[in-house]
């Protein structure tokens, strides 16, 4: 059977990956400076026989791999992060992510698949900082030659996902006059008045959306002005989130007519800065369903339920664009939390070993039955634009 054939081979590359997961893991990089981890995974890709454009887009820890095999045929995108936390190093288990990828696209460009298709590999840098993904699609790189976008994650348990929030992160600074508060406080115009009128106004704009919009803020910087001085500068990092990225477009217009009606009644003006737009993923059960599939064959370790709802990932971008989904597999303990110091202590262990191997039989095995069965890529697809069509319709 051919996906045994291609399970075998990547058991016979489970040394080199996972030499490779632990030497990425021993040289953390924040993002966009993971120029030691592209350098590892395209440099074997290049070996492999595929075609690697490296710093896609203007990004430079970005790249793209390509193999063909035929005319025509699936686009299988297979995706990986590679960025570390800073302080902290690889705390959310991206150093596995590149190996298992390499070792599904391997598997899939040497077996004897009869029908033509296509594996892009795509390194996607810094998701914990700046959002590669988004960076990337900004920068013309839409991802939407792939027919199916996939990936792998470590975590507590092997599972899937459902939904996850939309995000939108903002930087708010409002301009202000600055007075002396006791001798001339008539000529003040308080940016930090400001900036607590537009939080009471959000407190207020809760009560008036859905119930699955989350507003968090916090003061960053007022400038360091003392008590006795009015404050000609206030800043604020704020992040709007729901599970439906169309409805939270029109909770983030309203917002800023919270923060525009902040700086009218104190006389001041108001920056606007969205930092960053996190789309929520398209779910499409279809894929989970198939990923789960391939999970419950080869026995991964700590199968559970789909996570019906998650934070925030740039890989909604993506999937907001074509039809994907992230097998998670479990290397830590149950409840461990990502960021963590237990996922540190498990980084190189056995199970993050394993973690590797099994996300490279489960998408191998997904990307193969895709492509040899062409009706159940056209049931995700078709599953996506319903999924997609019917949360634009829900605003």
């Amino acid at each position: 059977m051919l996906k045994e054939v291609m399970f075998r081979d990547i058991d016979g590359i489970r040394n080199e990956m996972t030499a490779m997961a632990d030497d990425i893991f021993d040289h953390p990089e924040i993002g966009l400076e993971e120029f030691h981890a592209q350098k590892v995974l395209t440099d074997w890709l290049e070996k492999e026989g595929f075609a690697v454009e490296r710093g896609v887009v203007g990004v430079e820890t970005a790249f793209k791999a390509v193999y063909r095999h035929g005319e025509g045929g699936p686009n299988i995108g297979l995706l990986c992060e590679y960025d570390a936390l800073p302080g902290i190093g690889h705390a959310c288990g991206h150093h596995m992510q590149g190996p298992s990828i390499l070792a599904a696209a391997k598997a899939l460009k040497d077996a004897e698949i009869r029908k033509p298709y296509t594996i892009t590999v795509y390194g996607t840098p810094a998701e914990e900082s700046v959002s590669g993904k988004i960076r990337m699609i900004q920068n013309g790189c839409t991802f939407e030659e792939l027919d199916v976008a996939l990936m792998m994650h470590g975590g507590p348990a092997t599972q899937v996902d459902v939904k996850s929030l939309a995000n939108s992160k903002y930087k708010v600074i409002f301009h202000g006059v600055s007075a002396h508060a006791a001798i001339k406080p008539e000529k003040g115009r308080s940016a930090l008045d400001a900036l607590i009128l537009a939080f009471q106004g959000i407190e207020f704009l809760r009560e008036h959306v859905n119930s699955d919009v989350k507003i968090h803020y916090t003061v960053v910087n007022c400038g360091g002005t003392p008590a006795n001085v009015v404050p000609a500068y206030a800043e604020a990092s704020v992040y709007v989130r729901s599970y439906n990225r169309a409805y939270l477009d029109t909770v983030c217009r309203r917002f800023e007519k919270v923060l525009k009606g902040a700086a009218m009644m104190t006389e001041t003006e108001v920056e606007i800065i969205e930092e960053k737009k996190v789309d929520n993923k398209i779910p499409v059960l279809t894929l989970n369903d198939l990923v789960m599939k391939q999970a419950e064959e080869i026995h991964a370790p700590q199968i559970a339920p789909a996570r019906e709802k998650t934070g925030s990932t740039d890989f909604g971008n993506v999937m907001r664009r074509v039809p994907g989904t992230c097998a998670r597999i479990a290397f830590v303990a149950p409840g461990a939390a990502a960021h963590s110091q237990e996922y540190i202590e498990a980084g190189k262990t056995e199970a993050a070993h394993d973690a590797v191997i099994y996300g490279a039989k489960i998408l191998a095995g997904t990307a193969l039955e895709l492509i040899e069965n062409p009706e159940l890529l056209k049931q995700a697809k078709e599953e996506f634009r319903k999924n997609l069509a019917k949360e634009n319709s829900e605003v």
